[in-house]
């Protein structure tokens, strides 16, 4: 079966290959252009499109699927297209060029988390576990029938950036199967069923920590943000950037925003009890352990963040 990958993200990667262990002819890569990275602003390839061009694999770079692409793609003629985490609408016309359409690997157990940041909206909304889903990519917002699910455990410590690996090697496998069934002909989608949640793209504010609210908040807050957009607090109006932040129910009757040292550990009031701050990134400086940072203040307890 002739197979047109869609992706751009390293999460991406893993189903890429997947696909090409299970023996898929995979024609071409569709993926976002290149893009500026690091400080240097270097015009870097997508991950896919990296591991595309190691394997000889025609690369399709593209913001969207405008008129062009879709020309490409119908002259390609895949039999079914399968797309990871592309980072672009395909219009109606796209979709009706494979045979079997385009078969999508979506990060949450549909319906829940429709969107562009459901890994991240799952780990701020507190679920305990998540999952991954493909479905039959059609007009709507992640609407389409599913073929198959799997489920993930969201472990306490989890960032974002780390349950999202899971997803990758384990929804890559889904994928792959997903493929396999549908070429085989045994592939039978349901409509999907349950309540509908959205997880839109998350933005820089996502990531900042109001200290009124409860430990156990913030702490979903700074692990759903990591890596990105990153979590982040305000001190004397300047950003400060943070790591993910540990619970610490056993000290209370801290103000919220205010610092306490103790044995070392930097410990930040909340709405509830105290929250342990891991490392920290001050305005113009390079991310330290928070002992390292708190041991350059000449009085921490009258520092407060915002």
């Amino acid at each position: 079966m002739r197979v047109l990958f869609a992706g751009t993200p390293a999460v991406a990667v893993p189903s890429l290959n997947a696909l090409l262990k299970a023996g898929f002819d995979v024609v071409a890569v569709l993926t976002r252009p290149d893009a500026p990275v690091g400080r240097k602003r270097i015009m870097t390839p997508s991950p896919v499109a990296a591991r595309a061009e190691e394997l000889g694999i025609e690369v399709i770079r593209a913001v969207k699927v405008d008129a062009e692409t879709t020309k490409r793609i119908s002259e390609i003629a895949p039999d079914v297209a399968a797309i990871v985490a592309y980072g672009g609408i395909v219009p109606p016309a796209a979709l009706a060029i494979p045979r079997h359409g385009w078969v999508n690997l979506h990060f949450s157990l549909l319906p829940a988390w429709r969107g562009a940041a459901p890994v991240q909206r799952s780990i701020i909304a507190g679920d305990d576990v998540t999952g991954a889903a493909t479905f039959q990519l059609e007009k709507g917002l992640d609407t389409g029938p599913v073929f198959g699910t799997l489920t993930e455990t969201v472990h306490p410590e989890d960032t974002a950036g780390q349950l999202l690996e899971r997803l990758s090697d384990s929804g890559a496998v889904l994928l792959s199967q997903t493929l396999s069934a549908i070429d085989a002909g045994r592939a039978v989608a349901q409509p999907q069923a349950g309540e509908v949640s959205l997880a839109p793209k998350l933005t820089l504010e996502d990531g900042r920590l109001d200290w009124q609210q409860p430990a156990l908040a913030l702490n979903r807050r700074a692990r759903g943000v990591t890596p990105e957009p990153g979590a982040w607090t305000t001190l004397e109006g300047q950003r400060v950037k943070l790591e993910p932040v540990r619970l610490r129910p056993d000290v209370k009757n801290l103000a919220p925003g205010a610092i306490k040292v103790d044995a070392g550990a930097v410990l930040v009031g909340t709405g509830s009890h105290a929250v342990e701050l891991g490392r920290i990134q001050p305005a113009g400086k390079k991310m330290m352990s928070s002992a390292d940072w708190a041991r350059g203040l000449a009085a921490p307890e009258r520092v407060v963040f915002e």
